[in-house]
């Protein structure tokens, strides 16, 4: 995500950190690298030439810290004017005050509004609220039926009949009374293009149903042409936010950084992979973070929450404290992160790594090889595996379907992961492990210059 304008950004701010002060004509030089990083990452024109226009103002006025070299200082105002961009405000949904709430999903065919209605009613359902998911693209017979596929699996009802869309969306609001559901997510058909059909469609089901959220799916793959089409739907229908599906896919990001400033709508929602567990709120401030390769710490905190709950936290805290770690223990820790999501994603959220690491190709099968080296083992290797031998290796690679030498290398990386696990903790002979305090966290992120923690952040 973004991988390109991450790749120029930390190039020019490199080769800042070697100078001792910045002249104007220094700054200069800096915006048109960064206005050249931006047009490549296919950014609206007029987008790039307010943005840079900001930073160039504020750089040059600029009194500079004494506690920030003259990169930081330049780093800080981008990061903050790539925030404004983005749309400053973490926006979302709006809750009718009488239920149900509406929330109906727009968008062309291909950009994922069929997954992003069911990865949008697993979120709601994950934050206490009682989502109904409504197949109304009649257009294609498959959409209603994947849609109906996906409700089973993020396990939320759904609703659907063989009549027209605007009867359906209305059938589903009884149906979400009935039910006692609180928000209705209603798919609509798309079209190849943006034609009078399509939209006649959607302005008889938004006047039949009210809905106090329509939401534009856009494909950010599609670059510029996206923010067209959110200009387009805009104007014809009115929207009131944008939900930006496969950024994980878009190496160049200008999508997510022209939608809000050209057509005045909030970015709301991020579909971050192929998972029902890759779509998150989108946080402008979290964004610009990932965009200058700074990481996105407060959203891996709040997947971690979200993926254990408090046995599993207190189990895995006392284990690092104690440092006993076995390959049961391995197991069921790698089980709860495949719940946050790609470990793609969730290395491109942790800050200071290097880009060897950020940019290297992690194939998530190798998790279901691992599971099935360790469920091969007894009991007994599985606490103990300084007694698995060479004729026990050669059982368990036969049973796993790998071979002896993938069996030696997780036995390998396992006895490396462990001896870390007791470094944190100090093992039970040595000083246990000091667990930091969510005041710690919080007196760190304002040294960093990061947003404070939500209140339902780490415990303490």
């Amino acid at each position: 995500m973004f991988d390109a304008l991450s790749d120029r950004f930390e190039g020019i701010f490199s080769r800042l950190r070697s100078r001792g002060r910045l002249s104007e004509a220094d700054i200069d030089e800096i915006a048109r690298e960064i206005r050249r990083a931006l047009l490549e990452a296919d950014v609206n024109v007029r987008v790039v030439k307010d943005f840079i226009a900001r930073v160039k103002a504020r750089a040059v006025d600029a009194d500079l810290s004494k506690s920030l070299s003259p990169a930081q200082q330049v780093i800080k105002i981008v990061h903050e004017e790539l925030v404004q961009t983005l749309g400053g405000e973490a926006g979302k949904i709006t809750m009718s005050s009488k239920p149900p709430t509406v929330v109906m999903l727009a968008g062309l065919q291909g950009s994922g509004k069929t997954t992003a209605a069911a990865k949008l009613a697993r979120l709601l359902k994950s934050q206490g609220l009682q989502p109904l998911l409504v197949g109304a693209d009649l257009q294609r017979p498959a959409a209603v039926e994947q849609l109906r596929v996906l409700a089973q699996r993020v396990e939320v009802p759904f609703y659907s009949e063989a009549s027209d869309p605007v009867s359906v969306a209305l059938g589903a609001i009884e149906e979400a009374a009935r039910l006692g559901r609180n928000v209705v997510i209603v798919d609509t058909a798309g079209r190849l293009q943006i034609d009078t059909e399509l939209m006649d469609e959607l302005r008889r089901i938004e006047q039949a149903v009210k809905p106090q959220n329509t939401l534009l799916v856009v494909d950010a793959m599609t670059g510029q042409e996206a923010v067209n089409v959110a200009e387009a739907f805009n104007q014809t229908v009115g929207l009131d936010g944008v939900v930006l599906t496969k950024i994980d896919g878009d190496a160049r990001g200008g999508a997510a950084l022209s939608v809000k400033e050209v057509v005045g709508k909030p970015i709301l929602f991020a579909g971050t992979g192929e998972n029902v567990e890759d779509f998150e709120p989108f946080y402008p401030d979290r964004m610009a973070s990932r965009i200058l390769g700074m990481g996105d710490m407060l959203t891996l905190i709040e997947k971690a929450e979200e993926a254990f709950d408090d046995e599993q936290k207190a189990k895995a805290e006392r284990i690092v404290l104690e440092g006993e770690f076995t390959l049961e223990d391995f197991l069921e820790q790698m089980q709860q992160v495949k719940k946050m999501g790609s470990l793609q994603s969730l290395i491109g959220m942790m800050p200071g790594l290097p880009k060897e690491v950020r940019k290297a190709q992690i194939d998530d099968r190798e998790i279901g090889k691992i599971e099935a080296i360790i469920r091969s083992m007894t009991l007994e290797e599985r606490r103990n595996p300084t007694v698995v031998n060479g004729s026990r290796r050669t059982r368990i690679a036969r049973g796993s379907g790998t071979n002896t030498s993938d069996v030696n290398q997780l036995l390998k990386q396992f006895k490396q992961v462990q001896q870390m696990m007791r470094g944190f903790g100090g093992g039970k002979k040595g000083k246990k492990g000091k667990r930091p305090r969510l005041s710690d966290l919080r007196a760190l992120q304002q040294m960093e210059g990061m947003p404070e923690l939500p209140s339902g952040g780490p415990r303490s």
